[in-house]
Order: C-alpha cells, then sequence, then structure tokens
C-alpha cells in the first residue's frame, strides 16, 4: 500500500505567536523550524511512508526529496481540503496529515498511523483529548473528508468518518498528543529546545496505546 504524508507549516515568523511570553521572534522561529525538522527525519525514515510533503510557503533547507504545496488559504481547513484534491490524483491509497510541532514523534507513531486497515480513519487526539494531532485517511474515499481543525476537532473528526460508515481508530501516543501550544507544553520541546533555546531540564515522556472506537 502506498502512503503518503502532508505536513502543514506556517510561513517563518508567524508560528506559535502564544509562546511570545517565554521566547523572542528569534527563538519562536527557531523552535518551529526545529521541530518541523525532526517531523520531516522521522517521518522520512519511515518505510511505510513513499512521499514527504509539506504545505506551506517556502522554507530554507526542506530537502529535494520533500514536495511541497503552496498554502491557498483562506485557512488550514480549505487549504487541507484543496491539497488533498492534488495529492489523491497522484494515486496514494492513504493520507496522513501530520502538524509540524510534535517534538516527541517517533518511528513507531507514523507506522501506526500508515499500517491501518482499508476504509479505517486513524485519528491522533492531542493530550486533552479535545484536539487532532494527525489524520490517517483511506484514498480515495476520504477524499471528501471535511478538515476540522480547530476546537473540538477529535469528537468532530470521529463523528464525521462513522457517519461515513468508516471504523474510526484512535491513535493515543505520546509522540502523538504532545504538540506545542503553550508555555507550559515546552517541557515536551526539550530536545529541541536544547538545540535552540538552551532551557530547562529534561521530563519523561509517557507511553500511550492503541484503541478501537465503538
Amino acid at each position: 500500500m502506498s502512503c503518503w504524508a502532508l505536513i502543514p507549516v506556517k510561513a517563518p515568523g508567524l508560528g506559535k505567536t502564544r509562546l511570545a511570553p517565554v521566547l523572542d521572534p528569534p527563538e519562536r522561529e527557531a523552535l518551529v523550524s526545529g521541530m518541523l525538522r525532526h517531523v520531516l527525519d522521522t517521518v522520512s525514515g519511515c518505510r511505510s511512508i513513499q512521499r514527504v510533503c509539506v504545505l506551506g510557503p517556502a522554507r530554507p533547507n526542506l530537502g529535494s526529496k520533500v514536495l511541497r504545496f503552496d498554502d491557498p488559504g483562506p485557512d488550514l481547513n480549505g487549504a487541507l481540503e484543496s491539497t488533498m484534491a492534488a495529492i489523491a490524483a497522484a494515486g496514494p491509497e492513504r493520507l496522513l496529515v501530520l502538524p509540524a510541532d510534535l517534538p516527541c514523534l517517533i518511528p513507531a507513531d507514523v507506522e501506526r498511523l500508515a499500517n491501518l486497515g482499508p476504509e479505517t480513519v486513524g485519528i491522533a487526539p492531542d493530550r486533552h483529548r479535545t484536539g487532532t494531532n494527525a489524520l490517517s485517511l483511506p484514498l480515495p474515499t476520504g477524499i471528501w473528508f471535511p478538515f476540522s481543525f480547530g476546537k473540538d476537532s477529535f469528537a468532530t473528526h470521529c463523528k464525521v468518518a462513522k457517519n461515513r460508515g468508516l471504523a474510526v481508530e484512535a491513535i493515543l501516543s505520546c509522540g502523538l498528543e504532545k504538540d506545542i501550544d503553550d508555555p507550559l507544553d515546552l517541557a515536551d520541546a526539550v530536545p529541541v529546545l536544547r538545540r535552540v533555546c538552551n532551557p530547562a531540564p529534561d521530563r519523561r515522556p509517557r507511553c500511550g496505546d492503541r484503541k478501537r472506537l465503538t
């Protein structure tokens, strides 16, 4: 089965504004770039992923093997839907949508998302079990999927998939749940922060599991 991965990322200087109380603009951009590099390297090293894509403006050091899609706007969900159509036309059988701010992501997390059964949607919630931190969509069925990233998106994505008669599998993983939005989240970005911001001591992440939704 062929599987592609799509990683949305904002333009340089526009990301992680909620971290402004603790990081200045160059530090925030360094963190965003470092986390993006970590996600790209992790996904690119997975044998189940045939193509890695980025959705957003040009950035330095993406590498020649990364396929970049311009962000057509006006918002993330609309941009994802437009890009989904272009990717589906290329013929992959599954698409993973992963954010660029997952500093604890490991290859096993990506492999879980990539190796789901036919007609199964994989959804990874954030640490609060309200937002969505990753989607795994079967193609071409998933081309209709209405992205709802934002408040309460985990429940919304689950409901939409079930209403379409698809199986839903929730992926609970420390690597997928720990995105970086607020200053308190920065402890989970220690591996990246050590390289760019000289931060506080390490904190060992918790482990998770996978469960079937009925």
